[in-house]
């Protein structure tokens, strides 16, 4: 059996108590992964392998993130039951002893009553109406002595599990970057002029005056483009799943207060295109690190800065859900998932994504465009 499908069925097992949420969580995870494992093997024979490859690291990347959530309730669970049979300890010691003194007694010295056959009777009656407490209690003990131990052993088995899916997603990235590097299927809006975004870039010193320049690094004309999407207004998916952490005009960890927003990721995430779009600009400027400068109508620009990767050239129009760029930092292994898996605060968002979004060269509220009510 898989490690996915092997996940699954240990969650199925657990008591109908625990069930309804650790239990769908892990078949939602192990079922993302598997799907994940199946279209990274079909992905080299896709007709646009870039898009298989986004959908698969997608998938990887919610299945991963499942799969996190399944532990964290296990962990959470576990933990409860063990607290609670902890305090208990000293009535389950009363309860296992009385049992075994009903075990083990013969039948004709349980009639036997100092007070005679009165005595014997109302005895009889006594232990009649404490033996099904005696053994509902048992059987509750039972219960939740096998959901520890279950819950532990799908812990132990998660590990392969999550050791697959990260395996996988390393190797998806991997593809995704070789196939985009071998894409030469976008059309062109204009060819950057390398010379001239040289000198752009160590003449400016604000975003500001970088956007306003942006006409200016082609070798030639930039074609006219009729693109539109004022019909999206407010209602745009965000480049990458994460948790807002900022909005526009907050002053973030650093002391510092910018017109846009700061989303949290998980190291690695990919950042894709939210809208079909023109790349104005791609690579390192002022204090952003590296960023990407989107345009999917004439007048509007989208900024997303802190990438450790960032994919297409200057002029391409790409498509929708393009890939644009990789977050930074190390995907964890698998000790600091299973360690970190009861946190359930968002401490696993470690790297951090700037949205800006510009009208006209002039900043505006980045949540007048995206939709920023649902967390990834």
């Amino acid at each position: 059996m898989k490690p996915a499908a092997l996940a699954v069925y240990l969650f199925l097992a657990l008591p109908a108590l625990a069930q309804p949420d650790a239990s769908k969580a892990a078949l939602d995870a192990a079922q993302m992964l598997e799907q994940a494992s199946i279209a990274l093997s079909e992905a080299e024979t896709a007709r646009d392998r870039v898009h298989a490859l986004t959908e698969t690291i997608h998938a990887y990347e919610a299945g991963l993130g499942a799969m996190r959530v399944g532990l964290r309730q296990a962990a959470t669970r576990e933990a409860q039951l063990s607290a609670e049979l902890r305090a208990r300890e000293k009535e389950i010691r009363r309860l296992l002893g009385v049992l075994q003194t009903i075990e083990t007694t013969e039948p004709p010295v349980l009639m036997l009553h100092s007070s005679g056959p009165l005595g014997a009777a109302r005895a009889g009656i006594m232990l009649s109406e404490v033996t099904p407490s005696l053994n509902a209690s048992a059987q509750e003990l039972a219960q939740d002595l096998n959901e520890v131990q279950t819950l532990r052993v799908l812990q132990q088995k998660a590990s392969e599990t999550l050791t697959e899916g990260l395996t996988g997603v390393q190797e998806a990235r991997t593809r995704l970057s070789e196939a985009i590097a071998d894409r030469t299927d976008l059309p062109r809006r204009f060819v950057e002029d390398p010379v001239r975004t040289a000198i752009l870039i160590s003449s400016t010193e604000t975003l500001d005056g970088f956007a306003s320049g942006l006409s200016e690094i082609s070798e030639g004309e930039i074609l006219d483009s009729n693109a539109s999407v004022l019909d999206r207004k407010g209602r745009i998916s965000m480049p990458v799943q994460g948790i807002l952490l900022h909005k526009a005009g907050e002053t973030d960890a650093a002391g510092v207060t910018r017109p846009g927003l700061i989303v949290g990721t998980r190291p690695r995430a990919l950042v894709t295109s939210p809208t079909a779009a023109t790349i104005r600009y791609r690579g390192p400027l002022l204090d952003l690190g590296n960023l990407i400068i989107l345009e999917p109508q004439s007048g509007l620009l989208f900024v997303f800065s802190g990438l450790q990767e960032v994919y297409g050239q200057p002029g391409q129009v790409i498509p929708e859900g393009t890939p644009v760029g990789l977050m930074p930092g190390e995907m964890p292994g698998i000790g600091a998932i299973l360690s970190t898996s009861s946190d359930g605060t968002g401490t696993d968002r470690s790297e951090t994504l700037y949205i800006e979004v510009r009208e006209d060269n002039r900043p505006v509220d980045p949540e007048s465009w995206f939709r920023t009510d649902k967390d990834g």
